[in-house]
């Protein structure tokens, strides 16, 4: 039983990627809409990596995030689920990466809908950016990821294995949230310059 919940589980995680992976194909972006993308994912990989030393304190989040408030939804889905799925291949494949994938993918739809919509003017306000980025790591990702690590290793899960989960890993979802806060303050304003002029020159997204 507990077996056939797991493939479920990880069928349903990957369907919804290959949903966003259609959705981005349907609007047939252009070499150079791929290209960029490229390149912010790659940071996004190459920030989770040289940082390997400090397991929470990344720049992954923060360049998700920028890459989704940039390029729209699709993209920073995209760029959150192939973050965690190419960088697992240096720290380890596992059951974990599925809901490493939807967990950073979702951060990217959030933030696309949140400042690309509702909050259009706020993109450029790199404090409400930076603690949105804070909570939305801290409470999104962390419970995501702490949900994900009772139901992967226990048979019948109760609330207070659930809760104590969420309270062990308190500490470290503080940290990455504090990391994605700090980069997003120093990176944002010079990266939103430098795709914003991207964008215009080529006439991308």
């Amino acid at each position: 039983m507990l077996k056939e919940y797991y493939l479920i589980s990880v069928l349903i995680i990957f369907m919804s990627i290959i949903f966003f992976v259609w959705s981005f194909e349907k609007r047939k972006p252009k070499t150079r809409e791929i290209v960029l993308l490229a390149v912010l994912t790659s940071m996004a990989i190459v920030g989770r990596l040289i940082f390997f030393m400090t397991p929470q304190f990344k720049p992954s989040v923060a360049i998700i995030i920028i890459t989704a408030v940039m390029l729209g939804k699709e993209a920073g889905f995209l760029s959150g689920c192939l973050t965690a799925f190419i960088s697992d291949f240096f720290f380890g494949q596992g059951p974990w990466t599925p809901w490493q994938m939807i967990a950073f993918g979702l951060i990217g739809i959030i933030s696309s809908w949140i400042f690309q919509g509702v909050g259009k003017n706020f993109i450029y306000h790199r404090w409400i950016l930076s603690l949105y980025g804070f909570f939305v790591t801290f409470l999104l990702y962390g419970f995501i990821m702490d949900t994900a690590t009772v139901v992967m290793y226990m048979d019948k899960p109760r609330v207070s294995v659930f809760l104590a989960a969420y309270a062990t890993g308190f500490v470290f979802n503080f940290i990455h949230a504090m990391s994605t806060f700090i980069f997003l303050f120093i990176i944002s304003g010079e990266m939103f310059k430098k795709i914003n002029r991207i964008k215009l020159k080529f006439n991308m997204f």
